[in-house]
């Protein structure tokens, strides 16, 4: 890929990036407490902040970028962010198909032991040849070595995270919008497309189903008529 030399200078983490990295996703948006689906899964590059997707036609004129959850952990995809900053050295995964970057480091429940590949920063073990398992993991490392983030910057253009992108996750009002990310499954799981979160919750497709479907079972097996007994032959 091209590098695009980053327009702001001075070393300084630029606002969008300190805000993509720090930022709470996949949690309620207090603007839309009433509403269905509304957590905040989009990020505003213009504003640096999360957003859900009843907000993203009041950020129509801004820059947004879709975030994905991988086992309660936020990810973007590789395609995506390779467009803002140099992710090279970082490890990716692949799931269904796609290659994604985690924004945060993962938890760990105890450091990890011997003399194997592991993350520069958080110690995680990675595969060959990478350095990072994540995209801050990258960033503080930059920042510690007091090297300028610029060098890892890239100019984008505001096309390449249109809200025309999310328009067609847009539906009636009575439904609200369907959520703009997907959860993403095991590759061992599911090969096909990304779901949206309601798939597998309690309160989506599956409780309709279950509210639509259950009672009918309830019923006929209520109402089943006993046949005539059948008696043993006298012997």
């Amino acid at each position: 890929m091209e590098r695009r030399e980053y327009v702001g200078g001075g070393g300084g983490m630029p606002g969008w990036l300190g805000g993509l990295v720090e930022e709470s996703f996949f949690v309620g948006c207090e603007a839309h407490e009433s509403r269905r689906k509304n957590e905040k899964n989009i990020f505003c590059l213009g504003c640096c902040t999360s957003i859900c997707t009843h907000c993203a036609p009041a950020h129509r004129s801004h820059p947004l970028l879709q975030v994905r959850r991988y086992v309660y952990n936020d990810v973007v995809r590789l395609d995506d962010l390779e467009k803002l900053v140099d992710c090279c050295f970082v490890q990716p995964y692949t799931i269904n198909s796609a290659k994604v970057v985690f924004l945060k480091p993962r938890p760990q429940s105890r450091p990890s032991k011997g003399s194997g590949n592991i993350c520069l920063t958080c110690d995680r073990i990675l595969q060959e040849p990478f350095h990072f398992c994540s995209l801050s993991c990258k960033v503080d490392h930059v920042l510690l070595r007091g090297e300028d983030l610029s060098s890892i910057l890239f100019r984008f253009e505001d096309s390449d995270f249109a809200f025309s992108r999310f328009e067609s996750l847009q539906v009636d009002e009575d439904d609200g919008p369907i959520a703009a990310s997907a959860t993403l499954e095991q590759p061992a799981q599911s090969k096909e497309e990304c779901l949206p979160p309601s798939h597998g919750g309690g309160s989506g497709s599956s409780g309709t189903r279950k509210s639509r479907f259950f009672p009918r079972i309830v019923l006929s097996l209520n109402n089943r008529r006993k046949g005539a007994p059948h008696r043993s032959p006298l012997s």
